[in-house]
C-alpha cells in the first residue's frame, strides 16, 4: 500500500533505533559538509569584498556546494522519515559528489590551492554517509523485495 511518499513496510523500519543512529550520523556528515562549504563561501565573498581576485568559476563551484549541500541535507530528513525516493538520492550523491569534487580539484592551475583544500575537507566530510547509507542496514531497511 502507498501513502504518498513511502510504503507502509518502509515506514514501519525507519523508527528502529539503529537506523535512527544511522541517519544521525548520515545527517552530521552532511552538515559538516555543509559547514565546509559555507566557509568557503565566506571566504570567497571576504576576498571579494577585499578587492582580491575571485573568478566566476570559484563562485560557481561555491554556489554549487553550499546548494549541494541544502538539498543533500534535506534529502536526509525526508529519507529519515522514510521517503525511499529521497534515500535512493542521498546514496547517490554521497557518493557522486566527492568524486566530482576531487575530479574537478584536480585540474592543475583551474583554483587557488586554499579553495582546494576546504573543498576537499568538504568532500571528505560528506565520504562518511556514503558509507553509513550504502550500508547492508539501510539498504534492508528501504529494499523494494518483499
Amino acid at each position: 500500500m502507498k501513502t504518498s511518499d513511502r510504503t507502509t513496510a518502509e515506514a514501519r523500519h525507519v523508527g528502529h533505533p539503529h537506523l535512527r543512529q544511522a541517519f544521525g550520523r548520515t545527517k552530521a556528515s552532511v552538515a559538516a559538509y555543509g559547514a565546509f562549504s559555507v566557509a568557503v563561501l565566506v571566504v570567497v565573498v571576504l576576498l571579494s569584498v577585499t578587492g582580491s581576485e575571485v573568478t566566476s568559476f570559484m563562485w560557481g563551484r561555491t554556489g554549487g556546494m553550499v546548494a549541494s549541500a541544502v538539498v543533500t541535507y534535506w534529502l536526509t530528513v525526508r529519507a529519515a522519515r522514510g521517503a525511499r525516493w529521497a534515500y535512493v538520492r542521498v546514496r547517490v550523491i554521497s557518493v557522486v559528489v566527492p568524486i566530482a569534487i576531487v575530479a574537478i580539484d584536480a585540474i592543475p592551475g583551474a583554483l587557488p590551492a586554499w579553495f582546494v583544500a576546504m573543498q576537499l575537507a568538504g568532500a571528505l566530510a560528506l565520504v562518511p554517509a556514503a558509507f553509513v547509507v550504502n550500508g547492508a542496514r539501510l539498504r534492508a531497511a528501504f529494499s523494494t523485495a518483499r
